[in-house]
């Protein structure tokens, strides 16, 4: 036998293996316990979703992780990630004064900072959402809440004292996914998010020491 195809036969044998593991990997991940412990709270959220059928609820998460399992996130570059913190400062301070342009524009940014990870453009926003929720499951429901607010008729429940303070909390909520994007996913981390979920004054955001803005 020649050593060209004792190569080829090596070669083939380790792509059979790293297949079979991937598919192992893939049925542990798609079945129930699996998908409980990837979505977390966005498991108990679909299945309400679905009236408590859990097996319609596991089908639709198994083709999330099947759509977007494989997603690889892109690093931001240093200075990507001071401007997005920098628009994300911004947009908080507004809230005192315009609470629904602030909102607003918190839901544009966390489009445009999850399409420029690598997830789908904001303009399809039903895939943005579910390929975060593989990703980002712990979080990705405060986008949801920014995104309906933001989309909310101006007569609607979001304009007054209580829909000032509905704005508020979708902002908070938000604020742990825009702090997952905006992290790196290595080289110290948790320094980073230190630095990035500071206002410019050096004092932590909202979420963090739950001071509350004026009601507009």
């Amino acid at each position: 036998m020649s050593t060209g195809l004792i190569i080829a036969i090596v070669i083939v044998a380790a792509v059979v293996v790293v297949a079979a593991v991937l598919a192992a990997v893939r049925s542990r991940g798609s079945g129930p316990q699996g998908l409980k412990r990837r979505f977390g709270p966005e498991y108990e959220r679909t299945v309400a979703q679905h009236g408590g059928d859990t097996k319609e609820a596991e089908r639709e998460l198994a083709e999330r992780v099947k759509r977007h399992g494989s997603l690889h996130e892109r690093e931001l570059a240093p200075a990507e990630r001071e401007r997005y913190a920098a628009r994300w400062t911004t947009a908080q301070e507004r809230f005192v004064d315009s609470p629904r342009e602030s909102v607003a524009e918190v839901d544009r940014l966390l489009a445009e900072l999850a399409a420029a990870r690598g997830f789908p453009a904001g303009a399809q926003y039903d895939e943005q959402v579910a390929a975060l929720s593989v990703h980002h499951a712990d979080h990705v429901d405060g986008y949801r809440r920014v995104h309906r607010a933001a989309l909310a008729p101006a007569g609607g429940s979001t304009l007054g004292q209580a829909g000032t303070e509905e704005m508020r909390t979708a902002m908070i909520e938000a604020r742990s996914l825009f702090d997952d994007l905006v992290t790196p996913s290595s080289h110290e981390p948790g320094r980073h998010r230190a630095e990035v979920g500071a206002d410019s004054g050096g004092h932590l955001p909202w979420s963090a020491n739950r001071s509350r803005p004026k009601e507009s």
